[in-house]
Formats: structure tokens, C-alpha cells, sequence
């Protein structure tokens, strides 16, 4: 009893703390990222107050939380409209990853990391958060901008790409052999193939699920979906929240606008979750003595990525305006990062656990900052742009 009134409290005191930095940031007029993940850090290890109760809980609807976010972005497009851009954008991703792997990478060696570590490096420095910009687009009301498209293809590339990344980081942090890395490289491909396809095939299906009266069916039928989806993609060796974009994708049009406008609540108590609890593993006196590399890290990499939004969205088009919101948009790093983090620190380079913590704080606060402050245009043209 004592466990269940403990647990209690302390949700009850975190959700009331999201409402009021929710409100803080609406006030000043930006997204409550920044103060969401400093709160978390607040709250974390190290601090005065403990959330141990509280702690089970977070962590998984933490993971609930992107899926939700990544649904409800995937909501927003359909499978045609996603297919052409990942065609367009094919190269605008592997620019993604010569610039910003790249600076990873060499950084690591310049610090004396060996190879493997600055592989690691090279990955913690290469993928944007797709939880955080998922929420970022649509807080500064930009999922209908023009470089939007540009900013998801990227993301999706991205997502996609780790599946063939991880299992080769792992062979070379663990020594495995190169033919284990290639199997588990081929799976995870052809489960990302598939599950693509089968988006693109399953909007029938779907519709005849989700064509019911009661909000309650809708709600709990594409949370199941998502769920069952997420969870097979991720036991097949890719991104669990590829395969909540998916589904989001596979929605027809026509049952997509009343969807986000019953899975809206949930979305927003679980992401607000995902956020605090960015920081909540983190020890602030461990980021002192890696703060200059993850600083030098952070200015290189948020250059990288300006310039990788700048190229995307002026493939597609876009003027001035929308390719540096772009590459802002793409800045903030996150749950991939910090995956990528514990691999290397779990092989045995530690030191790549603080950098990558600190350096991931650091441009998950930064890059939400950029993407709102960096064009000052009234929303109402910001779609033009």
C-alpha cells in the first residue's frame, strides 16, 4: 500500500509540474521541450528530490510516449506522399550522414578515442531525435511548411539507416564475427521492407477496423495496432518508432483527421513523459568535466545539420526561410543517441557515457531554442516560406 501511495504521489506531482512548465513556455512563446528536459535533469540522479517509485512507470510510457509521437506525425502523410520523398531524398541522406557521422567520428579521434569508440561517436552524432522534432513541428505549428516533408524523409532515412548501423556497431564494440553482423544487417532490412510495403497495402484493413462510432474502438484499436506493430519491428531488428510512423502512414485520409483528434490527449501526457525523463539518468556533477568536448561536439554537429536541412529543403524547393527552419528543426539529438551511448559504454568505453549525455542535453535544449527563434515570422506565413 505504502509502494502504491508513493507512486501516486509522485505522478501526481510530475504531471502537475509538466502543466505548469507547460504553461510557462506557452507564455513566453515556446515549446516546453527545454524546460521539460531541464526539469528531468533536476529530478534526476544526483538530486534532492527522488522519484524511485516512480521511476518503473516512467521508463515505459516514456517509450509509449515516442511511439504516440511518431504516430500521430505519421498521421499527417500518406504512403504515396511518404514514398516520393524518401526517392527524392535518397541523397539529401547520405549527405545526412557524410556531414554530421563524419564530425563524430574525426572529433573522437582527435580526442584519443579509439576507432571503435569514435564509431560510436560518429552514430551519437549523426541521428536527430525523432521524438522531439515529432513534437516540435507540431507545437510551432509547421507540420504543413514546405520543408516539413524534407525535415520526415530525413528522419524516416535515418531510422531506417540504424538498422543496418547497430548491428555493425555492435560487431566491431564486441568483436563478433563480420558474417553475424551481415545476418543480423539482412534481417533487419527485410523487416524494414516489408513492414514499408505492407503500409503501403494495409490501408483497407485498416479502414475497416477503424470505422466504428465509438471513439473508445478507434482509440484502443490503433493503440493496439501501434503497439503490435512497434513491437515487431523492434524484435526484427529496426526502430520500434519507424513502425508507429508507419501505421500513422497507413491510416487512410479519411479516418486520420479523427484520429489525431482522439489519440491528441494521450499523445501529450505520454510525450511530456518521454521528455522529463530524458534527463532523468543523468548525474549533473558527471557533465562538468566532458562539457568542453560535448561543447566543441555540439557547435560542429549543429552546423552539420543546419547545413543538412538547408540541402534537403532546397531540393524540394524552399526558400531561404524554411531551409534554415529545416535545418534547426533537425538539430536536437535524443533516444538514438543515448541507445547508441549505453552499446559502447556497456563494451567497455565508458567515457563515451557522459560526453554523450551532456552533448545530447545540450542540443535537445539548443535545437528546440533554434528552431523557434531562428526565423521570427508570424505563423500565418510561415507556410509560404
Amino acid at each position: 500500500m505504502h509502494d502504491i501511495s508513493a507512486l501516486l504521489l509522485e505522478l501526481g506531482a510530475v504531471v502537475l509540474g509538466v502543466s505548469l512548465l507547460g504553461l510557462i513556455a506557452h507564455r513566453v512563446g515556446i515549446s516546453p521541450i527545454p524546460l521539460m528536459l531541464l526539469a528531468g535533469l533536476a529530478l534526476g540522479s544526483g538530486s534532492f528530490i527522488d522519484l524511485e517509485a516512480a521511476e518503473p512507470f516512467i521508463e515505459p510510457a516514456a517509450e509509449i510516449g515516442v511511439l504516440l509521437l511518431l504516430l500521430m506525425l505519421g498521421l499527417e502523410f500518406t504512403a504515396g506522399e511518404l514514398g516520393q520523398s524518401l526517392k527524392r531524398h535518397s541523397t539529401s541522406g547520405a549527405i545526412d550522414f557524410a556531414l554530421n557521422a563524419s564530425a563524430g567520428f574525426g572529433i573522437g579521434l582527435i580526442l584519443g578515442m579509439p576507432w571503435q569508440a569514435a564509431l560510436a561517436l560518429a552514430g551519437i552524432t549523426w541521428v536527430s531525435s525523432s521524438g522531439i522534432i515529432a513534437r516540435l513541428l507540431d507545437d510551432l505549428g509547421r507540420i504543413a511548411n514546405r520543408e516539413t516533408p524534407a525535415v520526415l524523409s530525413i528522419l524516416v532515412i535515418e531510422d531506417i539507416a540504424m538498422a543496418i548501423f547497430l548491428p555493425i556497431l555492435i560487431a566491431v564494440l564486441t568483436g563478433a564475427a563480420w558474417w553475424q553482423a551481415l545476418g543480423a544487417v539482412a534481417l533487419a532490412v527485410a523487416a524494414v521492407t516489408v513492414i514499408l510495403v505492407a503500409s503501403q497495402r494495409a490501408s483497407g484493413g485498416i479502414r475497416w477496423l477503424l470505422s466504428h462510432p465509438s471513439d473508445e474502438q478507434v482509440l484502443l484499436r490503433l493503440f493496439g495496432i501501434t503497439l503490435l506493430v512497434a513491437g515487431l519491428t523492434q524484435l526484427l531488428g529496426a526502430s520500434a518508432a519507424v513502425g508507429a510512423f508507419l501505421v500513422g502512414i497507413a491510416v487512410p485520409p479519411s479516418i486520420a483527421e479523427r484520429a489525431r483528434a482522439i489519440l491528441g490527449p494521450l499523445r501529450d501526457l505520454f510525450a511530456a513523459i518521454f521528455f522529463l525523463s530524458f534527463g532523468l539518468p543523468i548525474v549533473p556533477a558527471d557533465l562538468l568535466p566532458v562539457l568542453p568536448a560535448a561543447l566543441l561536439l555540439a557547435v560542429v554537429t549543429f552546423a552539420t545539420k543546419m547545413a543538412t536541412g538547408w540541402l534537403a529543403a532546397k531540393r524540394d524547393g524552399v526558400l531561404v526561410k524554411g531551409r534554415l527552419r529545416a535545418g534547426a528543426t533537425l538539430v536536437a539529438r535524443g533516444e538514438f543517441s543515448i541507445i547508441i551511448a549505453a552499446l559502447a559504454v556497456g563494451a567497455g568505453y565508458p567515457e563515451l557515457g557522459p560526453l554523450a549525455a551532456c552533448y545530447v542535453l545540450i542540443l535537445a535544449i539548443a535545437g528546440p531554442l533554434a528552431a523557434r527563434f531562428i526565423v521570427r515570422a508570424p505563423r500565418r506565413d510561415a507556410a509560404l516560406a
